[in-house]
């Protein structure tokens, strides 16, 4: 098969792409770094002509021009699997809403939900007619496959990531082709590390053995393990994450990931989607250390136990003194999304070896300048729990670590008290008394 001949047959102008959008469909707007470009500006003035369009995408590293078109919730509703600052303020703006999904579930949503329309940024197409999706292997190939209409857009600058496992599409199954002007690929910023996010680290490193396989999620406290885990004498560790962040890189580059150690894909890096700074696209592309695999094998439960020695590192908004978390929202405001937290708590739990951590600071300081605690009698009203109080293992703070596997309700209630901001403790064993989930003894 002449696969440039059929590239040509099916290259489309952006506007003329966006023309298969109707009154009423569902269409897929790509994730992350696969977010579009050429075909955003196009579609933005479709879709001022079109109603009850609905939109679908996540992690939006920048904000689309269809969310600056006049009155958009007039037109199409945007929903989101994992909300940033830009889904945010489009909730605010009364046009965007969240999916509340396990990560790992999201292709059997395709599959029986399928979208009508799909498309996304993509690698320019290989000698055998594949275009590889970037860091970003996630859903996207299932969407392909259940899509009526494939539209992927070719960026020059998409680093092509290698795996093995749904990184691609076939041109046979493109329905169309558009190219642009072959921007940069989307940034997200490392946080800063604090002082605090160091204490944290440094208890965390400490349970960590040599030949551990890593799960690192967003945030400056995961970040800091990293840099910890740099200056560290730990050798031979593996990484099989949802999120491939900068500090894997850092990792690598210091020596301290071979993978050897792994029980599945030794040697190799997986993770569904990478994210972070260049310095993560630069080292991904063309990388056969790395591999991007669909999230249906990185995220399940019975992948992640399979992998011993399995480490699960993550951060949470708050928890309260039954050990529920919540990870994701402020109250009633989303804030990101369950993600893929909770299969990777469930699944390093399983694992010969394996231990989860929730970390978080003990306090926050509210808009008002007020101290709260994020440990807390009951989650606050209207949060939203992302881990249940059955899953959790250990939680972490400045103030120390706490095993919750298996205590009591009064147990859970002494040790998380124990790591709780000294300022707010007792107040918080007044309200467990309150509660019924404290014993007088435990003050002996």
């Amino acid at each position: 098969m002449d696969y440039q001949a059929l590239y040509n047959q099916k290259l489309t102008k952006p506007e003329e792409a966006v023309k298969c959008v109707r009154d009423g469909d569902w269409v897929d707007f790509g994730y992350v770094t696969c977010t579009p470009v050429a075909l955003d500006k196009p579609l933005a003035e479709r879709l001022q002509t079109l109603h009850d369009v609905n939109l679908r995408g996540g992690i939006l590293p920048w904000e689309p021009e269809l969310f600056r078109i006049p009155n958009p919730a007039e037109h199409f509703t945007w929903n989101s699997l994992h909300m940033t600052g830009v889904d945010r303020k489009a909730v605010d703006k009364g046009f965007c809403y969240y999916i509340p999904v396990r990560y790992s579930e999201v292709p059997r949503y395709c599959r029986e939900r399928p979208y009508r329309v799909f498309m996304a940024q993509v690698a320019p197409m290989d000698s055998h007619g594949y275009f590889n999706f970037g860091p970003n292997a996630s859903h996207l190939l299932t969407l392909c496959e259940s899509a009526e209409v494939v539209i992927v857009e070719v960026n020059e600058n998409m680093p092509r990531c290698l795996g093995g496992i749904r990184e691609g599409v076939h041109i046979s199954q493109v329905g169309m082709i558009v190219e642009g002007d072959n921007p940069p690929i989307g940034t997200m910023p490392t946080s800063k590390i604090t002082e605090i996010d160091q204490t944290v680290a440094r208890m965390i490193v400490d349970q960590i053995p040599n030949g551990a396989c890593l799960q690192l999620g967003i945030g400056g406290m995961p970040n800091a393990v990293g840099s910890l885990i740099v200056e560290s004498d730990l050798k031979d560790l593996g990484v099989h994450t949802e999120m491939y962040v900068d500090a894997f890189v850092d990792l690598t580059l210091a020596g301290k990931i071979t993978g050897q150690k792994k029980s599945l894909d030794p040697g190799r890096q997986v993770y569904t989607f990478g994210a972070g700074t260049k310095k993560v696209y630069d080292f991904l592309d063309d990388n056969p250390a790395c591999m991007v695999a669909d999230v249906e094998y990185v995220n399940d439960i019975r992948t992640i136990a399979a992998l011993d020695n399995f480490i699960s590192i993550n951060n949470a908004v708050e928890i309260d003194l039954f050990g529920q978390v919540n990870a994701e929202s402020s109250g009633i405001r989303n804030i990101s999304g369950a993600g893929g937290q909770l299969d990777f708590v469930l699944g390093a739990y399983l694992s010969k070896g394996g231990k989860s951590f929730i970390c978080l600071s003990s306090t926050y300081q509210s808009k008002d300048g007020t101290v709260c605690s994020r440990i807390r009698p009951t989650l606050a009203n209207g949060s939203i729990i992302t881990d249940t109080r059955a899953n959790i293992q250990y939680v972490v703070t400045e103030y120390g670590m706490i095993d919750l596997k298996g205590l009591s309700s009064w147990q859970r209630a002494e040790g998380l008290v124990s790591i709780a901001h000294p300022d707010f403790r007792d107040q918080l064993i007044a309200e467990a008394e309150r509660m019924h989930i404290w014993r007088r003894s435990n003050q002996r």
